[in-house]
């Protein structure tokens, strides 16, 4: 099942070396469909990108037995875990009939990368990810849907890096995937009964607003991988916000009676902060997206039949969009862009818009559709803001303990968009862990700001 690599992979940054001990293939031991069935991506899946996502968690050393008995847990409990997911065993392959990429059920497996690093925990660089991750505590092969590094530092702490084919589903898909994961190794009952049907499909007859024509866009696997990189976005950073500093944002952004998400609020704030950090001679305008689910939109919705969308396993996905003029958002107030937020990510927060981007991938298909903003085709800067709020967080524990830390990454160099994510942190105390890939101008401006804190080990109380 496993073999010994015989090349110790080291890679460095200053004394920080990593040891890749072993590969495992991990296979589901009776998965639910008959082997080699397929399974159709869904008019929404289309809309990933294809792009591979990783969930980051740091813990302490184990409360108790050691890493080979950590392995030995995950190893086993992955296998039950396949059973039920079992998708992700799978393969992607394209279907040359229809011309679109598919899943194969055939079981090829879950790759489980165990790795040794010969420092502390809290000797990592939390804050400066491009220095610390990719290729390190993070490892990507492409012949895997789903795969795991699970690495152990010199203290006894440990690392699992999830990482996934975006195809397979969203932030909400992947954290039912984990949330079962752990479950199973601690012998609980399973919360989550997958749905594997990705029964979205167009209405008869397909129709949609034209105004998404120009939002998305028709594009190739190889136009993705080579999307133009704008204002040079690739500073992956992490930081820590207090529960007292969202607290205040959300205060200063509900004015007259009116309440605010705090994800609202605080996309009003990393707006004004957006702002100073473009050339206003080249861009009169400033935009800004937001990710929302469309699970609770499509929730008994008549044109979805027969899926049960709280357990739906797959792509929900859409994007908002926002622009204003920039010397307009420099004059205004916070609650006046929090408005300006909320009617951004209102105009997709319902069934008409999701129903309406399912007929548009329906009129382009086959191939792989995006945002325009995402492909890197804007004119100026643009920075999407995710919120995960609803991932599991403190609750990723396998038996031996709930992690420090909980945070999204990619290894993509290639992006034409900047990301915020938001999510709890692991204190459970209401502050927030935010991984960001911004250009240099606006980590510039993050440095000296009050409510963004670089992440270090004494966030994490290491």
């Amino acid at each position: 099942m496993s073999h010994i690599l015989k090349e110790t992979a080291a890679t460095k940054y200053s004394k920080f070396e990593v040891n890749f001990i072993r590969k495992s293939v991990v296979k589901a031991l009776n998965p639910s469909p008959k082997p080699f069935s397929t399974i159709t991506l869904s008019n929404l899946d289309l809309l990933s990108g294809r792009f591979p996502v990783t969930y980051l968690y740091f813990y302490n050393k184990p409360n108790q037995g050691n890493f080979e008995s950590f392995i030995d847990t995950l190893k086993t409990s992955l296998v039950q875990t396949l059973n039920h997911y079992y998708p992700f065993s799978g393969q992607i392959v394209q279907n040359h009939k229809t011309n679109e990429p598919e899943i194969i059920c055939d079981n090829n497996g879950s790759l489980l990368i165990e790795a040794q690093v010969n420092i502390p925990l809290k000797s990592l660089d939390f804050y400066n990810l491009n220095e610390t991750l990719t290729d390190k505590i993070v490892s990507v092969e492409p012949n895997f849907l789903s795969q795991v590094q699970v690495t152990e530092f010199t203290c006894g702490g440990i690392s699992i890096a999830f990482t996934f084919d975006h195809a397979l589903g969203d932030a909400t898909s992947f954290g039912k995937f984990i949330s079962s994961w752990c479950e199973i190794a601690q012998n609980k009952p399973l919360s989550c009964i997958p749905n594997h049907t990705r029964n979205l499909r167009a209405r008869s007859p397909p129709k949609y607003q034209p105004y998404l024509d120009q939002i998305f866009i028709k594009c190739t696997m190889e136009e993705i991988q080579n999307m133009s990189m704008n204002n040079n976005i690739s500073l992956k950073r992490l930081y820590h916000i207090s529960a007292s500093s969202i607290s205040t944002l959300q205060r200063l952004c509900s004015v007259n009676g009116t309440k605010r998400t705090k994800i609202e609020a605080f996309s009003a704030y990393v707006w004004k902060i957006m702002i100073n950090t473009i050339d206003q001679k080249l861009h009169e305008k400033c935009k800004m997206g937001w990710l929302v689910d469309g699970r609770d939109r499509l929730s008994g919705s008549k044109n979805i039949k027969n899926v049960s969308m709280s357990n739906y396993i797959g792509n929900v996905l859409s994007l908002a969009f926002g622009e204003a003029r920039v010397q307009e958002l420099k004059e205004n107030s916070l609650s006046d862009i929090g408005e300006i937020v909320h009617d951004a990510i209102s105009k997709v927060s319902n069934e008409e818009h999701f129903l309406d981007l399912i007929d548009w991938i329906e009129f382009n298909r086959p191939g792989l559709m995006l945002a325009k903003a995402v492909l890197g085709q804007d004119d100026g800067p643009v920075l999407v803001v995710s919120s995960g709020q609803r991932f599991p967080v403190s609750e990723v524990d396998f038996g031996f303990g709930s992690p420090l830390l909980g945070t999204v990454y990619t290894c993509i160099e290639r992006v034409g968009v900047g990301y915020m994510n938001q999510r709890q942190s692991g204190k459970g105390d209401g502050s927030w862990t935010v991984s960001a890939i911004l250009w240099p101008e606006f980590v510039d401006a993050l440095k000296d700001d009050p409510i963004f804190q670089p992440m270090t080990a004494s966030h994490l109380q290491l």
